[in-house]
């Protein structure tokens, strides 16, 4: 019995030792076909999230399931789809009913349609089609382009029934058609793809415009400038998005509307990371917004506050104003009403260079009088602009556009028009005048006070004029002397510009000899056509102002923009700086130091004329949080090492040698490729033969980028541009400046004591700039951070040279020394005033400009 019953219980496991090899190598020869994706869901299969399943596209593109948004604290489930190895989502299925578990599954139900159900059969979301008997023949698949298609198969093709492409979320996809009919919404936040507050479309009023709503309704920005004239930049933008992602079916790219309410197109590079590049977005700033100031509010993004009323209008609400709330925009100060009785006798303000909505007239006149008398006829006409038909026609020469409310508005607006704003002739006085509005009331008032000032002057200048001419006379006869006599020394401070020494010796003296412009190598202007290509320095073509006084903007016939710098009168400063550009500059070639057009020199006037840089200078970009985005890690890296090459010409290439002295980021001019060039070399000096420093008594620089020889002895030497130059490599890459750098301790630390801090740490990547998160490579990242720490420490003998920092820069395989602490590390404790710095910086210092 027991042998027997062995032999039983043997026999028994052989038989399920049998079975379970069995079953193992059909797990085995199943496996890769478990394992395998799948793009595709038919009538009698489905994706479940509680088994994680999913849809992958053909080529391993998109990816199709149930997810929870990045950040939410929420349990709420989704049906969407993404970018594989991504967290990118382009398109979300029951965006506004999520599912509250893990019980979801999305399949085509009895009636045809796709849906997302629960497991009671509750349905969350669906395709919405009508009931079709033939159902079972009916296939949902997932396109390598991102398309879900709902098809239906047929004898001799599948007819689509509903396809992801014509029901889009916030995002535009390559395969698209952008129509009448295609409006992105965007997710209500980062967290929430429900339907926001904004949405993208086509407008249907305007041909070959788009436009953003806010709250379905309101327009909150369009892609025409005003009325017929387009802002040909973004049209041509948004026309090349659309052709190229019509074009180009599988490229990684997409226009996806922001929950913020911007419109942003993006590229990605490599399909194997998440690196996407912000290629292009709109509102771009501020006064973008469309009437981001109300109605007779005008908008400058430049200025520190953004919007202000026009010449006699008046906040409709002083309390929203004020605290930053602009949209109940400007109402006429109740002087006297316009038209009425007297309305012939009304008058224009002249508003320059305007953007402006839509006009309610449009209509040929003659000449500008009639345009101007048309709008007195009509009291509803608040202001007329009139644009002259380059064609000449014999019977109507021009374009009137009249308008009643003024929305829209802009001010100093590249392309902008000419705005004449109309006033009630009792009130002009009391108008506050525009830029180029005065009075004529005020100026017969100050008349002659005016002219006897300009004669008490003319007086003085004068007899400066004549006593200068006498000094400069005898001082030219005893030159003349000792030449004769055979002086060598006379001589050489003869030549007219072709040493070191004569360069230098008028750059001592301490006035602007007329027989000097025989020596500068660049055109001469004369102050009229300046007057003319500047509208007489029109406060609308004012760039800004510096130490030396104004920069303007100017147009020569044919087109030709340039930026002049107009020295004020009276500033020895300037006049230094003045002497100094006009030679060095005119001496200087090279595509990264900005170039010099032309001086003009007239009585008190002179000025020097430069090329245009439509971009302004770098700290613009850089310290603004809307335009940094555009600076992604290649266009910095640019800038870094074309900046270090322009030092390294001033320093060691030219035939001068230079020290600039006041290397900084507003220095560092952009042209229309983001191409850096150095700018201001007011403080520059001249060192001849082989001299490598100088010192002065006079410090004058920029705190925050003088290094602390300089600073506190006044030394300076190629080292010292070093410093300047380190100090610019870290905010560039970190976007913050280095002065007044507020760190989380409740400590104020500068830029390079918080850099010191976290290279010590070996947390340098934490200096990133956030915007450089996607872009950034960061073997250069922290080579750039090394360059800038072995720049900016104490010792100057422990700085590289400008010709060491290019080769650093620009090598992979270079090994890096280790830098040393830097100078000026401040730290201050914020509930106490007495420093506790290592280096604490305590010289007066005379600020740059």
């Amino acid at each position: 019995m027991k042998s027997s019953s062995y032999c039983s219980g043997n026999q028994m496991m052989v038989t399920v030792n049998d079975m379970l090899i069995k079953i193992l190598c059909l797990f085995l020869f199943c496996f890769p076909f478990l394992c395998s994706a799948r793009d595709t869901i038919t009538w009698n299969s489905s994706i479940s999230d509680f088994q994680g399943e999913t849809l992958v596209s053909a080529g391993g593109r998109f990816v199709l399931g149930f997810f929870t948004p990045n950040g939410s604290l929420y349990m709420r489930r989704y049906v969407g789809i993404w970018y594989l190895n991504s967290t990118t989502f382009v398109w979300v299925a029951n965006r506004d009913k999520p599912l509250g578990n893990f019980n979801g599954v999305f399949a085509i139900a009895g009636d045809g349609n796709a849906k997302v159900l629960d497991r009671n059969n509750k349905s969350y979301w669906s395709t919405g089609r009508l009931r079709n008997s033939s159902y079972t023949h009916r296939i949902l698949k997932l396109q390598d382009s991102g398309n879900l298609v709902l098809t239906e198969e047929g004898p001799s093709n599948n007819t689509v029934i509903w396809q992801s492409f014509d029901d889009p979320t916030d995002t535009f996809l390559p395969g698209m058609k952008m129509d009448t009919n295609m409006v992105l919404t965007s997710w209500k936040s980062s967290d929430d793809p429900g339907l926001g507050h904004f949405t993208f479309q086509q407008d249907q009023d305007e041909p070959n415009q788009y436009i953003i709503r806010r709250e379905g309704s309101i327009l909150y920005w369009a892609s025409t400038v005003s009325g017929d004239f387009i802002d040909s930049n973004t049209h041509d933008i948004l026309a090349a998005i659309f052709s190229e992602v019509f074009t180009y079916e599988y490229r990684d790219m997409r226009l996806v509307m922001d929950h913020l309410g911007k419109i942003q197109y993006f590229i990605r590079v490599n399909v194997k990371t998440e690196s996407w590049i912000l290629s292009w977005f709109e509102p771009r700033h501020r006064c973008s917004v469309y009437n981001a100031c109300g109605n007779f509010g005008s908008c400058n993004s430049r200025t520190r506050k953004l919007c202000k009323c026009l010449p006699g209008f008046e906040p409709k609400s002083s309390n929203k104003w004020n605290s930053g709330d602009f949209s109940d925009g400007c109402k006429r100060v109740s002087i006297s009403p316009i038209c009425g009785e007297n309305g012939r006798r009304d008058r224009f303000l002249s508003l320059k260079m305007m953007k402006v909505g839509k006009a309610k007239d449009l209509f040929h006149v003659r000449n500008e009088t009639d345009c101007a008398n048309d709008c007195l006829r009509d009291c509803s006409c608040q202001a007329y602009s009139y644009d002259e038909n380059v064609l000449q026609r014999s019977d109507k020469q021009g374009k009137c556009r009249i308008w009643g409310d003024l929305d829209n508005l802009s001010e100093n607006y590249t392309g902008g028009r000419d705005l004449f704003l109309r006033v009630a002739a009792s009130g002009i006085v009391s108008v506050s005048p525009g830029p180029d509005e005065g009075t004529s009331e005020k100026k017969k008032k100050n008349k002659p006070s005016y002219l006897i000032f300009l004669g008490t002057i003319a007086t003085i200048i004068v007899i400066l004029c004549i006593i200068c001419s006498v000094f400069f006379l005898k001082r030219r006869r005893m030159a003349n002397r000792q030449d004769n006599r055979g002086s060598n020394q006379g001589r050489i401070a003869l030549q007219l510009y072709d040493t070191e020494r004569h360069i230098k010796d008028f750059i001592d003296s301490v006035e602007f000899r007329e027989e000097d412009k025989k020596g500068i190598d660049v055109p001469f202007f004369d102050l009229a056509s300046i007057l003319a290509a500047t509208d007489n320095f029109s406060e609308a073509n004012k760039l800004g102002q510096g130490g030396f006084g104004p920069v303007y903007k100017g147009k020569f016939p044919g087109g030709q923009l340039i930026a002049i710098k107009r020295l004020s009168r009276g500033s020895r400063q300037g006049l230094e700086e003045f002497k100094n550009e006009v030679l060095l500059i005119a001496k200087l070639q090279h595509r990264n130091l900005v170039r010099l057009l032309g001086y003009c020199i007239d009585r008190d006037e002179k000025m020097l004329l430069y090329e245009y840089m439509p971009n302004k200078s770098l700290d613009s970009f850089l310290f603004d949080r809307t335009l940094c985005v555009l600076l992604n890690w290649e266009i910095r890296l640019k800038i870094i090492l074309e900046t270090a090459r322009g030092l390294l010409y001033l320093h060691q290439d030219s035939r001068l040698r230079i020290i600039h002295r006041d290397l900084k980021t507003s220095n560092v001019l952009l042209d229309e490729e983001m191409n850096p060039k150095i700018s201001d070399f007011g403080l520059a000096r001249i060192f001849g033969g082989k001299q490598t420093e100088g010192s002065t008594t006079r410090v004058v620089g920029t705190y925050g980028y003088m290094s602390p020889e300089y600073a506190l002895d006044g030394f300076f030497s190629v080292k010292s541009d070093a410093f300047s130059f380190g100090v610019v490599v870290l905010e560039v890459i970190s976007g913050k400046r280095n002065t007044g750098f507020f760190h989380s301790e409740q400590a104020l630390i500068s830029l390079l004591g918080y850099t010191w801090k976290l290279w010590k740490e070996d947390k340098a990547l934490d200096l990133m700039d956030q915007t450089l998160g996607e872009s950034c490579n960061t073997n250069e990242f922290l080579r750039c951070v090394n360059v800038g720490l072995l720049c900016v420490q104490e010792d100057p003998s422990d700085r590289p040279t400008m010709s060491n920092a290019v080769f650093m820069l620009g090598s992979e395989t270079a090994t890096l020394p280790t830098p040393k602490q830097p100078a000026f590390v401040v730290r201050r404790s914020l509930s106490s005033s007495k420093p506790e710095s290592l280096n604490e910086l305590t010289a007066s210092i005379e600020e740059g400009r």
